[in-house]
């Protein structure tokens, strides 16, 4: 344990604090003081994490005994967060959120995109937004990450570049998410249930998404004009992974091979973000499959033939680059560690 960092999880039972786990249990910096459940105080973590048998001995405990450690990365239900930070901040000098509580900079559009009010509003200014392509140095100095969203951060991650490059009509961005079932947690509902999820491809949200609000608040940053993005999410017949396909509308002739060294220019050194554009093969363009297990976000692009129309497409698994791994990745940096440690796994092919 010696120089190791100590690390607990508040709410830990489900399949977000569970990946978390499992990444953590194998850190090489870390040592995992706690983790919690209130529901399965005093439970192995094996009875909700199966995969993890014979892996630790570690027991769920109580939120209400947690004790001092280093970082506390939250795992809570939304609205769960903001309702205690004060208790967690007294427990760990740095925090890494992965619920919405704290995305949302503006408490107004927090209360019309969550339909409450924020109930700690001042600290919303000071948390961090957790997408380490954008925010790298302010997570450096930060004690507080607030993680992205899933749906968001395979978004913004596939249009930063064209916004902060000015290149696309900046009312006119449309945006059409498939997720996996395994994004909307373990709790069971009649949507869940087998026979009414197996083989569908269900529009959940046409429009409306919460995730909508922290997409149009971090591309804003990059552009000169006010943006609009057109979002809808429809749940398809998958566990993990998410496949977001975007169409932007260019305001300038700009050639696909421009488009590329655009990227590679904004990519070309971040360790998780791969350009996919083959001119052959099955897996031309991002493919959540292959990314399953891995903290890769996969972005690839068509410009239409016809028009000012780019299409573009990236993937990453929700668990992972969508919660997980990207909050190991911010605690990476809020360490000063090297940024891919423990987030070596490529993914696997075939699955």
């Amino acid at each position: 344990m010696e120089n190791k960092i100590k690390v607990s999880i508040v709410g830990g039972s489900g399949y977000v604090g569970g990946e978390l786990l499992r990444i953590l249990l194998f850190h090489p910096n870390v040592h995992i003081s706690q983790i919690t459940s209130e529901k399965l105080n005093g439970k192995p973590v094996s009875k909700a994490h199966p995969n993890l048998r014979k892996i630790t001995q570690l027991k769920f405990s109580s939120s209400d005994n947690l004790e001092d450690c280093d970082v506390l990365f939250l795992c809570l239900p939304h609205g769960e967060s903001m309702k205690r930070i004060d208790f967690f901040k007294d427990k760990a000098k740095k925090i890494i959120d992965l619920s919405s509580d704290f995305r949302i900079k503006d408490e107004k559009i927090y209360k019309e995109f969550y339909e409450k009010d924020h109930e700690n509003p001042s600290l919303l200014k000071d948390v961090v937004y957790g997408i380490p392509e954008l925010h790298r140095e302010e997570i450096k100095k930060s004690n507080f990450v607030a993680c992205a969203g899933c749906n968001a951060t395979a978004t913004i991650l596939a249009l930063y570049p064209l916004f902060k490059n000015n290149l696309v009509e900046a009312d006119k961005t449309v945006v059409e998410v498939k997720a996996g079932s395994s994004e909307v947690g373990n709790s069971p509902s009649a949507a869940s249930h087998h026979p009414e999820r197996s083989n569908s491809v269900r529009s959940f949200m046409p429009t409306g998404h919460r995730h909508t609000a922290e997409i149009v608040q971090e591309l804003s940053l990059f552009s000169k004009e006010k943006i609009s993005v057109h979002f809808s999410a429809t749940a398809i017949d998958i566990v993990r992974g998410i496949l977001v396909t975007s169409h932007v509308f260019l305001n300038k002739d700009v050639s696909e091979k421009e488009i590329w060294e655009i990227y590679r220019k904004e990519y070309g050194n971040e360790p998780f973000i791969r350009i996919v554009k083959d001119q052959d093969g099955i897996y031309r363009f991002p493919e959540p499959k292959l990314l399953v297990g891995s903290n890769f976000c996969d972005i690839g692009f068509e410009k239409a033939k016809d028009s000012n129309r780019l299409v573009v497409i990236s993937a990453i698994d929700n668990l992972m680059k969508g919660a997980a791994g990207q909050a190991v990745q911010v605690f990476n940096i809020m360490n000063g560690l090297k940024e891919n440690t423990g987030l070596e796994f490529p993914g696997l092919h075939p699955i």
